[in-house]
């Protein structure tokens, strides 16, 4: 009888351990998620983790990537560094090994990157990260997809030269920059000084220690300076206590610019009114509520009680950006099926050649959901970014709105950047940039 009871009980604990979500069988892909719900980012961080995790249920309500259904396990980070590094070594040998990594910080990105070449996982970072990894024959396992934080900031700088007249309208303008002082908000300012200089305007920078919250000395040194416009390089209560700052110091919000990540409604929506005019750049898409994919989302898992987080917040901003995220992890792996294999599970060296070899037409992208959410985007060994298009809402006091075309980043300034920064890169870690021939396999 003991032994009967012994055989039951683990044929029970087997069959729970199956039924979990996160436990990979032999034909799921497995993807790990490395998210921070708790914190000073939270309010941020949350629903970009349910985009992205309601995105991988999505697949597997469809049927899976051609059969092949994903599994995926979260692992809290708190948006630290060392906690985002211990989670992907706990995670990346699990379910058969991980198909790719998505950090959601460019800190952890600058620490995995060390790490990817030799575990063979590639580094996906949608919106952020380093952006001289668009350079494939350099960052070999590094994707930042869709867009860098250099693409941002040009984007900005050519929004506020419409708004003046021109270019050669901006020399003698003063810009200030109010950033995150960490490697993410330090991102943007290679891209700005070469700006500054090509158009003779005064580039000022203040950084605000993380998390951002006291920023009464930052803003008296606006008050003095009186810049002709502010970027806000920002993540969290940060840009909040930007905003309510540049209110109490009367700096107009419609001469504030923010990145994609200072531009979303958890930003806004405890100052209301009070951000009324702010602009923001956004990364292909914005808050999207009428797309096919938010319909889906909601008749396919939200209203069978399966969805992840608020029902409400399904189509805003950081929901899309993390939707977004998984869409192009995912469209990796389906590339990587049709060269190795449709149906089988992909290692990470094989979903390292799906990314690089993206090709996403706008009609495969309507497909998937994402009509007149984003443009289409077309990787190569050479260009691990595939798109360098943004845009430019603000918010109107209850809800964000396009306030400007599609913008493309000036590619005769990025490029030649972005080549120096990775050479530059390769010769401190002794690395040989790829050949034509590398670039095949």
């Amino acid at each position: 009888m003991k032994l009967k009871s012994l055989a039951l009980a683990v044929a029970a604990a087997s069959a729970l351990a199956g039924a979990a979500p996160a436990f990979a069988q032999a034909k799921e892909q497995f993807i790990p998620v490395l998210s921070y719900r708790t914190g000073a980012y939270a309010p941020n961080g949350t629903p970009w983790a349910n985009g992205y995790v309601d995105y991988l249920k999505l697949v597997n309500a469809r049927g899976g990537i051609n059969g092949v259904k994903l599994s995926f396990e979260e692992c809290e980070t708190g948006y630290d560094t060392a906690r985002s590094v211990e989670c992907y070594e706990r995670l990346k040998g699990k379910g058969g090994g991980a198909s790719l990594v998505q950090p959601l910080s460019t800190g952890a990105t600058f620490a995995i990157t060390e790490k990817a070449p030799i575990d063979k996982i590639p580094v996906v970072t949608v919106g952020y990260g380093r952006s001289e990894s668009a350079d494939g024959t350099v960052f070999k396992w590094n994707f930042p997809i869709a867009g860098t934080y250099w693409v941002a900031a040009d984007a900005i700088i050519q929004a506020i030269a419409k708004k003046e007249g021109g270019l050669d309208k901006l020399k003698g303008k003063k810009i200030a920059l109010i950033y995150h002082d960490s490697p993410y908000g330090k991102e943007p300012v290679p891209l700005l000084q070469e700006r500054a200089k090509m158009h003779g305007f005064d580039l000022q920078l203040l950084p605000v220690t993380a998390p951002g919250v006291e920023q009464k000395a930052t803003w008296l040194q606006v008050r003095q300076a009186r810049p002709d416009y502010v970027l806000l390089w920002g993540w969290g209560v940060m840009n909040s206590t930007a905003l309510k700052e540049a209110q109490a110091t009367g700096y107009a919000r419609e001469k504030m610019y923010g990145v994609w990540w200072a531009g979303a409604e958890p930003d806004v929506k405890d100052v209301g009114d009070g951000a009324k005019g702010y602009n923001a750049v956004t990364m292909q898409h914005g808050a999207e509520p009428q797309s096919k994919l938010v319909k889906d989302v909601v008749s396919m898992l939200h209203d069978k009680n399966q969805g992840t987080g608020p029902k409400e917040e399904v189509g805003q901003v950081l929901y899309m950006r993390g939707a977004m995220s998984a869409m192009l992890g995912v469209e990796g792996i389906r590339a990587a099926q049709e060269r190795f294999g449709k149906g089988k599970v992909m290692t990470g060296e094989q979903v390292r050649w799906g990314l690089e070899n993206l090709n996403l037409t706008q009609a495969k992208l309507d497909g998937l959901g994402f009509a007149g959410v984003m443009r289409p985007i077309s990787t190569s060994c050479t260009d691990h970014m595939g798109a360098a298009w943004a845009r430019i809402h603000t918010w109107d006091g209850k809800a964000w709105k396009f306030t400007s075309d599609w913008l493309q980043a000036d590619e005769q300034i990025i490029k030649p950047l972005v080549k120096s920064t990775a050479a530059k890169y390769a010769a401190e870690k002794k690395l040989t940039a790829r050949t034509p021939a590398d670039c095949q396999s």
